[in-house]
């Protein structure tokens, strides 16, 4: 019973964080929109950036790993894998609850460099691009790490401009330039062969 209250605070926390921002949020909002009470809350997290610190690191097992298992079911090609990162990327944009990437958004927020919410926010940032160079590893890219760099580079583009304006040009616009990087560095590994 405990640890259900306990997802469920988070979940409800983590949909107010989304849609209001963290600072937008108060605990009062979370409270009344949860149906609990401020003793239930203290019982689980002893403040809200404990709680913001919880949300995020359950989201970022949960949304990796659904990211990541969703690019590879699109193909069993590595090349086709780094273009499906955008394929993946706007099935989230369309999602109704789409509000940006709630670790960009965190780090706008909390901008202290030594903070354990922006090392969270470093954290899920580090492992999404690695899981693009791996990526990049497999399709044989003859410089993994730059590919991979350049590809999450376009991916955080096109989440803040699918935030901020148009979802589809943004998504467009980063799959063409996508696959125009991953073109020039698999002709590259031609050249040099």
């Amino acid at each position: 019973m405990a640890s259900r209250r306990r997802e469920h605070l988070m979940q409800v926390a983590r949909e107010l964080f989304a849609q209001f921002g963290f600072h937008g949020t108060g605990i009062d909002r979370i409270l009344s929109t949860a149906g609990v009470s401020k003793k239930t809350l203290y019982k689980h997290f002893r403040s809200k950036d404990e709680l913001i610190l919880a949300v995020l690191k359950q989201y970022d097992g949960e949304f990796r790993n659904h990211f990541m298992r969703s690019v590879e079911a699109a193909s069993s090609d590595p090349k086709e894998r780094l273009l499906a990162i955008f394929d993946v990327a706007k099935a989230w944009f369309d999602e109704p609850g789409f509000f940006g990437c709630i670790f960009i958004n965190a780090v706008g927020e909390f901008s202290g460099e030594d903070t354990q919410i922006r090392a969270a926010c470093r954290d899920y940032k580090q492992q999404a691009r690695a899981f693009i160079v791996e990526l990049a590893k497999k399709a044989n890219a003859p410089d993994p790490t730059m590919l991979g760099d350049q590809l999450a580079l376009v991916l955080e583009g096109a989440i803040v401009t699918a935030q901020v304006s148009d979802k589809e040009h943004a998504v467009r616009t980063a799959k063409w330039a996508a696959k125009a990087l991953i073109e020039n560095a698999l002709n590259e590994r031609v050249r040099c062969a």
